[in-house]
C-alpha cells in the first residue's frame, strides 16, 4: 500500500507551536503516515519541536509551497527570479531540517492568476532557478515535486505534459512530476493518460475532489486514476488535500480562493478519505490482478 499522507491545512491554519501539536497528533490519530507542511508563514515554525513531534509520532514529512509575483522565478525581472530561487532554497532547508525527502509545489513561478502567457525569457528563467535549487536539494538528499495546476494559478504548468518537458529541460534526476487531480479534473482529457505518459517521473500524488470537499461527493473520477496508479505500479505517497472556511490560512486560502466552508469537522474528513483512499487503490490492484494471465 502507498504511504498515505494529509496536507496540515486540514487541521490548523498556522504552524506555531499549538497548531504544530494537533496537526501532527491528528494526522496520527487518523491513520495517516506523511504530513504536509505548506511553508506560506514558515517564519512561525518551531523547527526542533516539529522535528521532535515527528519523530515522536512515527511520521514521515512533506513540505510545499507556492511563489508570489514579487518573487517569481519565471519572472524576466532578475531581482525578482533571485527572491523566488531565495526562497526554494529556504524551503529545501526546512524540509531537510524536518528529516523531510520531499519539497513540492509551484515552484517554477508565481501561484497566481496572470495576464498574459509566459514569455520565452521567462520559461527560461524558470527552468534555471530549477536547475539551481534541483542541485542545493540534491545536496540535502530532497526531491523536488513540480505541481501540475490549473490555469488560474500557473501560465507556465497546466498539463503533465508541460510539466515532463520542463524537467527534460531541467536535466536534474531529484526533479519530479506532482499530479493532482483537483487541477487534473480542469486540465487534462482524463484521469489515466497523464498518469501513464509520466510512469517512473511522477514522485507524488494530491487526492483532491472537484470541489475540494469529501472525496467520492463531486466529479473526479477516482476509480480511473487509482486503476493508472496501479498500472504503473506507482509506489509513492499519495497524499489528501481539502480546503474550507472553516480553517484559513490567510495568504495560502485566499491565493486559493477558499470561499466557501465545505466541511467543518477535520477528523471525519480525514478520516472519510483514509478509507476511500485504501479502498480505492486496493481495488484498483486487485482488479489488476485479477485480469493478469495465469502462468
Amino acid at each position: 500500500m502507498n504511504p498515505l499522507g494529509i496536507h496540515a491545512l486540514v487541521w490548523a491554519g498556522d504552524l506555531g507551536p499549538e497548531s504544530t501539536r494537533r496537526v501532527i497528533s491528528q494526522t496520527r490519530r487518523a491513520g495517516y503516515d506523511l504530513i504536509e507542511l505548506s511553508l506560506h508563514g514558515s517564519q512561525l515554525m518551531d523547527l526542533a519541536l516539529t522535528r521532535d513531534l515527528l519523530q515522536e509520532h512515527g511520521l514521515q514529512v512533506g513540505c510545499s509551497r507556492g511563489l508570489t509575483f514579487a518573487a517569481d522565478v519565471s519572472s524576466e525581472d532578475p531581482h525578482v527570479v533571485a527572491r523566488g530561487v531565495a526562497l526554494l532554497e529556504e524551503g529545501v532547508s526546512i524540509t531537510h531540517a524536518l528529516g523531510g525527502h520531499y519539497f513540492g509545489g509551484i515552484l517554477y513561478g508565481a501561484m497566481a492568476k496572470y495576464a498574459h502567457p509566459c514569455t520565452v525569457q521567462g520559461r527560461r528563467n524558470a527552468v534555471a532557478a530549477v536547475k539551481r535549487v534541483a542541485a542545493f536539494a540534491g545536496e540535502r538528499g530532497v526531491i523536488l515535486g513540480l505541481e501540475v495546476v490549473n490555469r488560474y494559478e500557473s501560465n507556465l504548468l497546466n498539463t503533465a505534459t508541460q510539466a515532463l518537458a520542463m524537467i527534460d529541460a531541467v536535466g536534474a534526476p531529484n526533479v519530479k512530476v506532482h499530479l493532482d487531480t483537483y487541477h487534473m479534473n480542469i486540465e487534462e482529457v482524463d484521469f489515466m493518460q497523464p498518469v501513464l505518459a509520466c510512469r517512473e517521473q511522477l514522485g507524488y500524488v494530491h487526492i483532491g475532489e472537484s470541489h475540494r470537499g469529501y472525496l467520492g461527493s463531486g466529479t473526479i473520477d477516482f476509480a480511473q486514476f487509482f486503476k493508472a496508479l496501479a498500472l504503473i505500479d506507482y509506489q509513492g505517497v499519495v497524499t489528501f488535500e481539502s480546503f474550507s472556511s472553516t480553517v484559513v490560512n490567510e495568504e495560502l486560502s485566499n491565493a486559493l480562493a477558499i470561499w466557501r466552508n465545505l466541511w467543518g469537522d477535520g477528523m471525519d474528513l480525514a478520516l472519510h478519505a483514509h478509507g476511500f483512499m485504501v479502498q480505492g487503490l486496493h481495488a484498483a490492484r486487485m482488479g489488476l490482478a485479477h485480469c493478469a494471465p495465469a502462468k
